[in-house]
């Protein structure tokens, strides 16, 4: 027992800021979660029906499912997070990740498969991609927060990207999607100890306050009040907000549904991407890569959005981000209807280039939402807060692939209508950012309503 508690509560020394290492080790859990995620499906979901003889809608079905379960769970994940920490629930979902990765691996038939991912979609996206990792990151920073933000997000896009690309090079070398997953699953088994030794739920566990500053030891009970009012102003010299009272807010619901529009047509674009890309006559490999570089440059752009939010309105810059995926899905839209095809515009020659532009414009909406909140509502209630979001968040992107799979079986195999809907939901998006300006504090809705908020 004592050398159990001994290995409890060890921590690797650093010569940096802990919270640095808590990020890295946060990022690297993505590994395995993103071999499930939709963008990577989404790519390797041609593999999968060749050797299953499935059609699109069918692993579609699964998708939303699992998204849609993790949605339904990420309020209860946000509380959690808050109370707890993410030090055991990483962990855990890590080691099921990776069961459940080795289950849909083996699968002789669509149940077993969709079981496996769909336990494996819920569990990964909610607890090792978003609502956890960035309530971490949230806890852990203060000063540099929206830094922090773009780093930890940065890790599912390049973790996708780099997942794509594995399973396009086990393809060319003659194996199996199932060994991709069965690859994935064995590096999520294994790193559920790391997860385990390295996380914690606050640097004031540790003796740290946010971003690096150590709390002074107390050598008298003046000194002791001294250290404990250093750690309570670190949470309470910015804005604190409850769930409850977050959500009385019209810029949290501004936020939510923008966020949910943009989601819902990146989801529902992304999973068709690279099928639209092989229809209009674009080599697999090059549909991929386009995908794969979207990806990337989505994830590059994250830190960057990050040290921009600590200089500007991080509204103003998912603006810009909206304005931009918008004006890729028009292009995209003016191609597949053909009126750019006299001035030599094709899907072929320049369809890859219009959807790099996309999805490195689509990612940032999600992280830049995350940044407003952190920034509109403070750390104290941040993965309750971020929960709550996180279920809309997932229902529209779970509803993604379905959406796109009935509107493609609707139109005869066309487009049209989804880039049409999604030239609308960027729209509707960007205005609705426009809208969600800095609420009221509690202290001032207080003042406003003559009462306790």
């Amino acid at each position: 027992m004592p050398l159990i508690l001994k290995l409890y509560h060890w921590r690797p020394r650093t010569p940096f800021y802990y919270g640095w290492l808590v990020l890295g080790a946060a990022s690297f859990a993505t590994i395995g979660a993103t071999g499930v995620a939709q963008v990577v499906l989404g790519g390797i979901q041609d593999l999968i029906f060749e050797d299953m003889g499935w059609d699109r809608s069918t692993v579609a079905y699964a998708v939303t499912a699992g998204t849609w379960i993790g949605g339904g769970i990420s309020p209860f994940v946000g509380r959690l997070a808050d109370r707890y920490g993410s030090r055991w629930m990483m962990s855990a979902a890590s080691l099921l990740t990776g069961v459940c990765l080795f289950a849909a691996a083996g699968a002789g038939g669509v149940v077993q498969f969709s079981i496996g991912y769909i336990i494996a979609r819920g569990l990964g996206n909610t607890i090792l991609i978003s609502v956890v990792p960035r309530t971490l990151a949230v806890n852990f920073f203060q000063r540099r927060r929206n830094f922090a933000i773009g780093l930890i997000s940065m890790a599912r896009p390049v973790a996708g990207a780099g997942n794509i690309q594995f399973f396009a090079l086990m393809a060319r070398a003659g194996y199996s999607w199932r060994v991709g997953y069965r690859s994935l699953g064995v590096f999520a088994l294994v790193f559920t100890l790391p997860l385990l030794l390295i996380l914690r739920r606050r640097p004031e566990d540790i003796g740290m306050l946010p971003d690096g500053a150590t709390a002074p030891r107390a050598s008298n009970p003046r000194t002791a009040r001294t250290s404990e009012g250093a750690r309570r102003a670190a949470g309470d010299s910015e804005r604190s907000w409850r769930v409850g009272q977050a959500a009385r807010t019209f810029p949290f619901w501004a936020i939510v549904v923008a966020e949910s529009f943009s989601i819902l047509t990146s989801g529902a674009l992304g999973y068709q991407i690279v099928p639209y890309l092989l229809d209009s006559g674009v080599p697999r490999p090059q549909a991929a890569l386009a995908l794969s570089i979207s990806s990337l440059l989505g994830a590059f752009a994250n830190p960057a959005w990050g040290l921009l939010s600590d200089k500007y309105s991080p509204r103003m810059l998912a603006m810009a981000v909206l304005v931009l995926a918008l004006a890729a899905t028009v292009l995209l839209l003016a191609i597949e209807l053909e009126w750019l095809a006299g001035l030599g515009v094709s899907a072929r020659s320049h369809g890859a280039l219009v959807v790099v532009i996309w999805g490195a414009a689509s990612g940032g909406v999600g992280i830049l939402g995350s940044m407003m909140l952190a920034q509109y509502f403070g750390r104290a209630h941040y993965g309750s807060i971020l929960g709550l979001v996180g279920l809309f968040q997932t229902a529209s992107l779970g509803a993604g692939p379905s959406f796109s799979a009935v509107l493609y079986r609707l139109t005869g195999g066309q487009q049209t209508a989804l880039f049409a809907f999604g030239s609308f939901a960027y729209t509707l998006a960007t205005f609705l950012m426009y809208a969600a300006r800095r609420p009221r504090t509690p202290r001032e809705l207080a003042r406003q309503h003559g009462g306790a908020v």
